[in-house]
């Protein structure tokens, strides 16, 4: 029998009285590793106010006291940094190398929190008149929920827990029902560092789990990483109960190729970028746009490596790409596919039907390149979140920056040029919130805010960096008179 997943409220695993519970199954074998709880709304609460009666002590605790905890984790996931990253392969399905970069950000999260007691500090204005001081502390907003997503169950996590814990909040973390077994690792390592009761909660569930959180008027704070339509609905309603929010949507990133780009690096960063994680992650490469005949280069390049990937369980050490997160996904994505070749599409790499030797029961699709896609068709509007590439043609560099503005989304966009005067006026003019330039996955380190504009992104204020500093305080400005006995006198 599998193992039935726990929640951590007030520092004590308690199993879930939920009347239903999903299978967790590793997506290259379709085994089942766990069952995990859909946590109902009386449990939701419980969690919510415990992490409020612990808000007060937390938030007077010292800011340099607070961080002593976080070098603790530091140090707990350093020594366990290989099991938290096979924890990832077997419940995502991503190969080892990928696991591992995706722990090595996580633990980079940290290490950046660890800084705040620079990072939280205020201002100070004397004399604004004659008599008077101006200063603006920062204090933490309260209880702050986690909403987690599946294709990132290590690192997206610590885009905002490091953050929310050093700023003096409590935390209640909900994974994603898909991938929970990594946060029950995280949590494992938690439990040593001896926080006190309520400080950090893990509670797991689906849909309603998560109208609990947004609508528990405890929680001061949501944040949320997921598609555009679930975090639409986040946005809304959390924001309507009156919580600040930063709600991460989906993306349709493109990289624009233009025929000076390095032919070898190029087809390698692309490659990686749209194939990597499957395809499953929101700053994989979905659009290809070739400028002035690139493609002529560039299209047989990338087919020909993207057939060359070595597609299997991502344990074995060659496997550079694993399966998609479960059957629905594949069948999707294969529906997706035929869809937008029967709007007119001309398929270059097909990767339907994938059959791996040994793992015939696992959910994978091999790499997919589509080229000729129509402008309003499927392919080009629709994030698959698979391995698939679509290829558009242009003339001018002016038409693809163009055709990049015209999407719904805007998390990433590249350029692959050796022409520094094109690369200024992508990085200029292109609407999207990372962007990269002959970089195939523009992920901004720990101390930068990972942005993300129009359909991609809800909110004001972004994950990691100062942009997590801001958005889990608020702000206090206060106005300072005081009379001494010498003014009194005169």
């Amino acid at each position: 029998m599998s193992e039935r997943l726990l929640n951590f409220v007030y520092c004590a695993w308690r199993e879930s009285k939920a009347e239903r519970y999903l299978e967790v199954a590793n997506p290259a074998t379709a085994e089942v590793l766990a069952t995990v709880p859909l946590t109902p709304a009386d449990e939701v609460d419980e969690a919510a106010r415990l992490a409020l009666a612990a808000f007060p002590e937390w938030r007077r605790t010292p800011a340099p006291t607070r961080i002593q905890y976080l070098f603790k984790l530091k140090q707990l996931m350093e020594e366990h940094f290989e099991e938290l990253a096979r924890s990832v392969v077997l419940e995502n399905g991503k190969n080892l190398a990928d696991a591992r970069g995706e722990m090595r950000r996580a633990i980079e999260n940290v290490e950046t929190a660890c800084g705040i007691p620079t990072m939280m500090m205020g201002d100070f204005s004397e004399d604004v008149a004659r008599g008077i001081d101006e200063y603006m502390i920062r204090q933490p907003v309260g209880v702050a929920a986690l909403i987690c997503p599946f294709n990132f169950p290590g690192m997206i996590p610590f885009w905002y827990l490091p953050y929310a814990l050093a700023c003096g909040n409590t935390v209640i973390v909900k994974p994603s029902e898909r991938c929970p077994l990594t946060m029950q690792k995280v949590f494992r390592l938690l439990e040593q560092i001896d926080l006190p009761p309520g400080v950090v909660n893990l509670v797991n569930g689906g849909a309603e789990t998560v109208n609990a959180l947004l609508d528990h008027p405890a929680i001061s704070a949501v944040t949320f990483v997921g598609s555009t339509a679930v975090a639409r609905h986040i946005y809304g309603r959390a924001s309507a109960n009156g919580k600040r929010v930063q709600a991460q949507g989906g993306a349709k990133n493109p990289v624009i190729i233009l025929p000076d780009a390095d032919p070898a690096l190029t087809t390698r960063i692309v490659t990686d970028s749209a194939f990597g994680n499957a395809g499953q992650r929101c700053l994989a490469a979905s659009l290809a746009i070739a400028v002035a005949g690139a493609e002529k280069t560039f299209l047989p390049a990338l087919a020909e490596a993207a057939s060359n990937l070595v597609v299997g369980n991502g344990l074995d050490p060659a496997v550079q790409m694993g399966p998609v997160i479960t059957p629905q996904s594949k069948a999707r994505i294969e529906g997706l596919i035929q869809q937008g070749l029967d709007e007119g599409a001309a398929m270059v790499l097909d990767g339907r039907n994938a059959r791996i030797s040994g793992l015939e029961q696992g959910y994978f699709l091999k790499p997919t390149i589509i080229s000729d896609i129509p402008r309003d068709g499927v392919i080009h509007r629709t994030e698959l979140f698979g391995p698939v590439l679509g290829v558009l043609r242009v003339a001018t560099v002016d038409e693809a920056i163009q055709l990049v503005n015209s999407g719904d989304y805007g998390n990433m966009a590249c350029v692959f040029t050796s022409s520094g005067s094109a690369a200024r006026k992508f990085r200029y003019e292109a609407d999207a919130g990372n962007i990269g330039i002959n970089i195939g996955v523009a992920a901004p380190m720990a101390f930068y805010p990972f942005s993300g504009w129009r359909g991609s992104f809800f909110g004001a204020l972004h994950a990691q960096g100062k942009h997590a500093v801001e958005f889990f305080t608020q702000t206090k400005v206060v106005v300072e008179r005081w009379l001494s006995e010498w003014s009194r006198t005169f």
